[in-house]
């Protein structure tokens, strides 16, 4: 099992500078954009607790905090965990991937924003998804949004490792603010716990 980096990640966080990372969500909310969208749509579940996976700086994991739910953050990139400590250290942030957490409790949502999924390595997938939906209460939904594009995950291969964890599909959208999916290039899944 992976416990690395995907090169796709690599290639990615070598592109990142952290003294500027937060800036895009600061200039949409100056925009009079919400750059909380993923927030939003979790808190249309109600929760009280969530399992921000692939957290990376925490940016979701410290709104939902602001807003009164639970939160536990897990990332496998360590600069990611420090920048979100650095953030919001009161809050617990996880250096672990999702595959090989154990966290000792389970969420009502598990939230992976950001194309968490593709960024996953790909022989470590349908673990991580596992491990998720083993963090998850009963009635629990995990939350994934994904790029849908040549050598990631298709969403049959998404369904497949939600279905094989014992989850099942409960809403698609094209985006974080709910529109309808249709066939487009991003899609975001709601799938819930028995």
């Amino acid at each position: 099992m992976a416990t690395e980096l995907p090169s796709d990640w690599t290639r990615w966080r070598e592109r990142v500078d952290f003294d500027t990372y937060d800036d895009r969500w600061k200039r949409m909310a100056e925009e009079g954009k919400d750059p909380h969208g993923e927030v939003a749509l979790v808190m249309a579940y109600a929760p009280r607790s969530v399992l921000d996976g692939g957290c990376g700086t925490g940016r979701v994991g410290v709104e939902l905090h602001r807003r009164g739910v639970h939160v536990v953050g897990a990332d496998l990139d360590a600069d990611m965990i420090a920048a979100a400590r650095a953030k919001a250290p009161d809050l617990c942030w996880e250096h672990v991937g999702l595959a090989a957490m154990d966290l000792g409790e389970r969420f009502d949502v598990v939230v992976l924003a950001g194309n968490v999924v593709p960024y996953v390595a790909a022989d470590a997938r349908p673990a991580a998804i596992t491990t998720c939906a083993a963090h998850l209460n009963p009635g629990g939904r995990l939350i994934a949004g994904f790029a849908l594009r040549e050598g990631w995950p298709t969403l049959a291969d998404y369904d497949t490792w939600c279905t094989a964890a014992g989850l099942t599909l409960e809403d698609r959208w094209s985006t974080w603010d709910r529109e309808p999916y249709t066939d487009g290039d991003y899609a975001v899944s709601a799938h819930r716990a028995g």
